[in-house]
């Protein structure tokens, strides 16, 4: 018998719930999803599980135009390892011996950086925060210490004494836009934060996350404290919209460009 995790239903449940973290593992599993059932239906299920992801609004618009849906999801996959590895040897070029880097929330995108400048036998030492109310910050500590890459982790309220002491600071994207950056709520206090300390500041992920209009996700406040007091509000706006002329570069499988020459040719790269 199938488990839960296993069926269309089981995946978009766990897209639908953050089980299934990072923009471009939620963009392969809602691939998964639609090869289990490729209809307008299942599209439309998928799509409303996680409305602030291009990358999978993007995988699912050419799944749906695929006569070979198969070809085209085993294709995506493929481009996909290409353009990870790419990012992480590009990413890999602006860490330093000795660096202090900085990053937020879980970026399969940043760790694969992290994890090319370890096996280069750079020393470097990585500092992040929880990230509160679902601790991603944890998960990505746990998986670079499974590379053996030193980190330090702490509450959401000590970033700046953390991140006013780093070299470089090393983010994710769930979306791209002509102006904006749509990440994790702190990014944008983050970014700003950064500049505030002289600190570098570099978003990380794939052109195919390039959107004309996002909607931003607000998450349910019962995420956050599941209290019923009628009195208390709890509200958990779970992504930011960061000015991308606050970063100095996007590292992406172009390389490592500034947000104008990015933007121009995610824009032309963009499926139809």
């Amino acid at each position: 018998m199938a488990k839960r995790g296993d069926s269309f239903d089981g995946i978009v449940e766990d897209i639908k719930s953050i089980k299934i973290q990072g923009a471009t593992n939620v963009a392969l599993a809602g691939v998964e999803a639609y090869i289990k059932c490729p209809t307008k239906k299942c599209a439309k299920k998928i799509l409303s599980a996680r409305p602030t992801e291009p990358l999978l609004q993007n995988f699912i618009r050419l799944l749906k135009k695929s006569k070979d849906v198969a070809k085209t999801a085993s294709q995506l996959k493929k481009n996909t390892l290409s353009s990870r590895k790419k990012m992480a040897r590009e990413g890999a070029k602006l860490i330093e011996n000795k660096m202090n880097i900085f990053t937020h929330c879980h970026s399969s995108s940043v760790i694969e950086i992290l994890k090319e400048a370890k096996k280069q036998k750079k020393k470097f030492h990585v500092y992040t925060i929880e990230v509160e109310p679902l601790l991603q910050g944890r998960m990505t500590a746990k998986e670079l210490a499974r590379s053996r890459i030193k980190t330090t982790i702490g509450p959401d309220l000590s970033a700046e004494q953390l991140l006013k002491n780093c070299d470089l600071f090393l983010f994710g994207v769930d979306a791209f836009t002509k102006n904006k950056i749509i990440n994790k709520i702190g990014t944008a206090t983050l970014c700003r934060l950064a500049k505030l300390h002289g600190v570098r500041r570099y978003c990380c992920g794939t052109a195919m996350k390039y959107t004309d209009k996002v909607r931003v996700e607000n998450r349910s406040g019962r995420e956050v404290w599941k209290d019923n007091k009628k009195e208390i509000e709890v509200v958990y706006p779970a992504f930011d919209k960061t000015p991308i002329k606050l970063v100095n570069g996007i590292v992406s499988e172009f390389g490592v460009l500034g947000p104008k020459e990015f933007i121009r040719r995610a824009k032309a790269a963009r499926p139809s």
